[in-house]
């Protein structure tokens, strides 16, 4: 049967097309009347699994907008192992990509976001190494927290528990955890600390959301055995949006911008499944809150406030949503007076939502700068206005985090705006914005987050805040709104960002990994950049005693707040092979800033801004290097170019377009970049210029690409087949297949000590099949599993080099690993024996 709902969806629907995180919401009166219904509901769902991107959107869409639930979205992970497509960020900075787009994708279906602790440390095959990586009792205390915070009434698991070994191991562990939870949320003798913010819970029932996927194929899964399945059809139809809810779930799915992951919109009948895995069994199976009241009688006192509910939702008036207001502040008055709990919190700031939107009344506080420094003075402008007949009055402001309230006894009439000037005095300890959880120091498989009550939160805790005390048929009613500066961009139109806490200088080494081939000294590029005006002090470089550095501090002075100015200091290694970790720092005012500032700014997703320490590892390495003229042709994003630079390389990125045989002349060697040839369309037609490259007398060398569709099939001038074949094991033991092969011998001598200290993995999307032209050179495998032999294969064509590898250079490299050097060295320098000219035989 057709479902077709009047629903529309809610606040966080209002502008789908372009999305820019901080701008306010503006709902429609469909919207309006669909945040009342949700009013109406007191029941909670929270899905579980590993990373962003593993949810399901359609079931998280179809919960929260069809069924009204609040619906939470638990991911164990912030996705900071996975690939980038949209830039070279990796580990955290990939991380804190991902955990915005997964907070737009909530913004988009309806649901909320959490994660624990747990570092996504990379593909991993099976859960016991998982757990063990992640310190399982951490991230179990961590399933235990949310749910206890959150309280859903049901959890959904997207994978399986009993299917070990079957998927990511992620995947299961996120399951397994869910799972062992269960049992242990209404037991206050678990994690006891707990119970200084929360209470106990007992979730009602428990299930898996079963998919084709964990069938093998869409045909085994129709044909499976359902009966005891719980179902859902959630094809439904929003009248009031005019998009299914598949059309939402693929807006919501198309976040995930950095994954690839964009989505088409569907339309029509759709079945989604649960399989009950714990808990209540229902008497009406496929009734997902049977047996829960879900209506405000769940609420001691609340049942009145639900029959008023029902009231407005039965007299709402489309066309005049101020119409609900007087009995909207009714409710408001009457959810205060509860008793302090769970709903009553969450119900409060609903309602608050809902009486600004129908009143249209609009509460903004804007910075005059986007960045301020602790101890300093923002100047806000703040704007009220009411655009009802309903009289109100704007009796005083609260800034934050000073709390100082400032009377203001304003009458807000029908839209007659109201600006303010106002100044905040930031605290002189107020904390620098930045992700909360890469604050402290982390493990390989966890963040580091000592604040219980931070634990889970998604986003940057931002601090600056005014509270508009409006009050409405003499109601008062508190209205927080973020601190945020906004300006006019002339092609995007009005832009918004957060006001940012800065340093008062940060400092910058402007080359991540620096490499010292011989004891020649390197000038070391150092950037400073103010965080306010006229900052002056002294910039040191700290190195251990047997590195040189001069000079020892150089005077800064910069007038204007963002600007920035480069300082160079000569750096001279010492005679013998070493790493070190230098460190740029400011002193100002005998005060010692250390700080590197990194802003990631996407079009898809909120400014963010992240600050590490300002330092950078220093080699002392014996690699030796021939050639010098590199064509590297991008793909999905990496920064293996400043890598190839340090080692001494003149490397051009050179665009596809360019591609020409008369471009390439002048190079020695093509390098293409991760994922080049599943992101790059344009090499489909530059396939066979490359390959005459290469049989000149040149090489090409191509890193890796995932298994599944790339722009052409031709990969290599022999037959190449890439499959899902990798090692995740990092310290996993390399034997040399072809040990005399140049590759392995000149110009550096490898030995299975460069492949020591290999940061997440060794490499990924193996080549499984492969003409005899190509000779596998090493193997490795994970514990427990056959031999990988196509991390590099090399093969000549004509009188050059093709060279496949899926070893993970683009991680390595970065992070300064030795031997992943010497090893691209060696790669780079491979060179065909040269023929003796043949001699006439006298007769």
């Amino acid at each position: 049967m057709r479902k077709i709902k009047i629903k529309a969806l809610f606040l966080f629907l209002i502008s789908i097309s372009i999305s820019y995180a901080q701008q306010p919401v503006k709902p429609s009166s469909v919207e309006i009347y669909n945040q009342i219904k949700k009013l109406n509901f007191l029941g909670s769902v929270l899905y579980v699994a590993a990373h962003p991107d593993d949810e399901n959107t359609r079931l998280i869409s179809y919960l929260a907008n069809d069924m009204n639930a609040r619906t939470g979205y638990l991911s164990l992970t912030r996705g900071d192992g996975g690939q980038n497509l949209i830039g070279p960020q990796l580990r955290e900075l990939l991380g804190v990509i991902r955990t915005q787009e997964l907070i737009e994708a909530r913004k988009v279906d309806g649901g909320e976001q959490f994660f624990s602790r747990a570092n996504d440390f990379g593909f991993s095959k099976t859960p016991d190494e998982t757990l063990q990586i992640w310190d399982k009792n951490k991230v179990l205390a961590d399933v235990v927290w949310t749910i206890r915070k959150f309280q859903p009434d049901v959890i959904i698991n997207r994978f399986d528990h009993r299917s070990p070994g079957t998927t990511h191991g992620h995947h299961t562990s996120s399951a397994m955890l869910s799972v062992e939870s269960f049992n242990l949320t209404n037991d206050p003798k678990v994690y006891p600390e707990q119970l200084k913010y929360v209470t106990p819970w007992q979730v009602k029932r428990q299930f898996f959301n079963p998919s084709w996927w964990f069938y093998g194929s869409q045909e085994k899964f129709d044909a499976a055995n359902k009966e005891k399945f719980t179902r859902f059809e959630t094809g439904v139809y929003y009248t009031g949006l005019g998009k299914s809810n598949q059309e939402i779930a693929a807006l919501s799915r198309s976040r995930h911008q950095s994954q690839g992951f964009g989505s088409t919109g569907v339309r029509g009948l759709e079945t989604e499944y649960l399989e009950l895995i714990n808990g209540e069994k229902a008497k009406d199976r496929d009734n997902l809150f049977d047996g829960i009241d879900t209506s405000w009688n769940r609420v001691k006192n609340g049942k009145p406030i639900g029959d008023l509910i029902s009231k407005i939702i039965e007299k709402y008036d489309f066309s005049n949503p101020s119409a609900s207001l007087s009995d909207l502040v009714k409710a408001y008055t009457m959810i205060e007076a509860l008793e302090d709990g769970h709903w009553k919190s969450l119900k409060s700031e609903s309602i608050k939502n809902i009486i600004a939107s129908c009143s249209g009344l609009y509460l903004e506080a804007v910075a005059s700068e986007q960045e301020a420094t602790p101890g300093s003075t923002v100047k806000l402008s703040l704007e009220a206005i009411n655009r009802s007949s309903v009289v109100m009055q704007l009796t005083s402001v609260t800034t934050l985090p000073d709390n100082k309230n400032t009377a203001q006894n304003v009458t807000l009439k029908d839209n007659d705006d109201q600006k303010i000037n106002l100044q905040l005095q930031l605290p002189s300890n107020i904390e620098y914005t930045q992700p909360y959880w890469l604050k402290e120091k982390a493990t390989v498989g966890m963040y580091t987050v000592s604040n219980q009550e931070n634990i889970g939160i998604p986003d940057i805790i931002r601090e600056v805040k005014v509270v508009f005390n409006v009050k409405i048929n003499n109601v008062e009613i508190p209205f927080e709104r973020t601190v945020v500066y906004k300006y006019n961009d002339g092609v995007k139109g009005e832009m918004y960002n957060f006001l940012d806490i800065v340093p008062e200088v940060t400092t910058s080494i402007l080359e991540k990994v620096l490499i010292f081939r011989d004891t020649k000294s390197k000038m070391v590029p150092v950037k400073v950049r103010a965080g306010k005006d006229a900052v002056a002090g002294n910039l040191q470089l700290e190195l251990p005693k047997n590195w040189l550095v001069s000079p020892k501090q150089i005077p800064f002075s910069l007038d204007k707040k963002g600007s920035d100015q480069i300082y160079y200091f000569e750096v001279t290694p010492p005679v013998n092979p070493e790493e070190t970790v230098l460190k740029a720092v400011a002193i100002v005012d005998n005060k010692r800033f250390d700080k590197d500032e990194t802003i990631i700014d996407f079009n898809h997703i909120t400014k963010q801004m992240v600050l590490k320490p300002a330092e950078s590892k220093a080699i002392r390495i014996d690699l030796k290097t021939s050639g010098d003229a590199i064509a590297y042709i991008m793909g999905a994003g990496d920064e293996v170019p400043e890598s190839l630079t340090q080692m001494g390389y003149k490397v051009t990125i050179i665009k596809p377009e360019e591609i020409t045989p008369e471009k390439l002349d002048s190079f020695n060697v093509v390098i293409t970049g991760i994922r080049a040839y599943n992101t790059v369309n344009a090499l489909a037609n530059k396939q066979n210029i490359l390959f005459n490259f290469v049989k000149s007398g040149k090489n090409m060398i191509v890193q890796y690409n995932t298994f599944g569709k790339t722009v052409t099939n031709q990969l290599a001038p022999y037959p190449l087949k890439i499959s899902n074949d990798r090692v995740t094991e990092e310290n996993a033991k390399v034997t040399f297949l072809a040990p005399n092969h140049p590759v392995l011998n000149t110009p550096n001598k490898i030995s299975t000590k460069d492949f020591e200290g290999w940061t997440q993995e060794q490499g990924l999307y193996y080549p499984n099949e492969y003409d005899p032209a190509f000779t596998p050179i090493i193997s490795s495998h994970d514990k427990g599993e056959s031999a990988k032999n196509g991390a590099l294969l090399v093969a000549p064509y004509g009188k050059g080099y093709y060279i496949y590898t899926g070893l993970s250079f683009f991680r390595e490299l970065p992070e300064g690993v030795v031997g992943a050097y010497r090893l691209l060295s060696n790669m780079i320098s491979l060179k065909q024996p040269i023929e003796a000219p043949k001699q006439d035989i006298k007769q």
